[in-house]
């Protein structure tokens, strides 16, 4: 038996590896029974840790999170816009690490407190900048849920990057949609070049709440 299956179990290694299983299964294949297999345990023994698959997903959420905290810190001297380019494209990356984790994200609670200090100092800057603490709150809940929303539609065509689901191919697409002319040539722009469109969809969310709010 190896010496990383001999390790005390705990909350962080289980999730640990339930993120490297979510490459290989997808997040429906993702099973508590795979995981223990994994860990070389019985299922039952993820129970004391985990009291449901959601209560797993959690933890994995809050282990992405940090790990996209280590690599992604913003600047709390840089403008409100430059920290929700950064977090919002931090963001993006760690999803885009795991196939399907947008999904896994989403809807997901942190299960502790290790998002705080983040959190403080970016409300910290908007408020700064001009922003109620409402509006801070606002923008950063906006800019989030685009940032999910848009790596969910991503990993729909692309579930880990370079690979393509059927189905999906601009050149077929365009074919079938010949009839129809400016859709068909719309394929180009909804379906490749996404870090392109991650980019500009941001601006137009940025731009947006400095508008509502007017706020520059």
């Amino acid at each position: 038996m190896s010496t990383e299956r001999r390790r005390p179990l705990d909350r962080r290694r289980v999730a640990d590896t339930a993120l490297r299983l979510l490459n290989e299964a997808g997040l429906d294949g993702l099973t508590l029974r795979a995981i223990a297999k994994e860990l070389d345990v019985k299922a039952p023994a993820l129970y004391w840790h985990f009291k449901d698959k959601q209560a797993l997903l959690d933890e994995m959420a809050t282990e992405m999170y940090r790990r996209m905290v280590a690599g992604t810190p913003f600047d709390p001297s840089g403008t409100w816009q430059d920290v929700l380019r950064t977090v919002s494209g931090g963001l993006r990356a760690a999803l885009l690490g795991y196939r399907d984790g947008a999904k896994v994200y989403s809807g997901s609670r942190f299960t502790g407190i290790d998002h705080a200090p983040e959190q403080e100092a970016y409300l910290h800057v908007m408020t700064e900048a001009g922003f109620t603490l409402a509006q801070a709150a606002q923008a950063g809940m906006t800019a989030n849920a685009y940032t999910i929303g848009f790596v969910t539609e991503e990993q729909g065509v692309e579930p880990l990057p370079g690979q393509r689901r059927e189905g999906y191919d601009v050149a077929e697409r365009a074919r079938i949609l010949a009839d129809f002319p400016l859709s068909a040539a719309a394929g180009l722009e909804l379906f490749t070049d996404y870090d392109r469109r991650f980019e500009e969809g941001l601006e137009l969310v940025i731009a947006g709440i400095g508008a509502r709010y007017k706020i520059a």
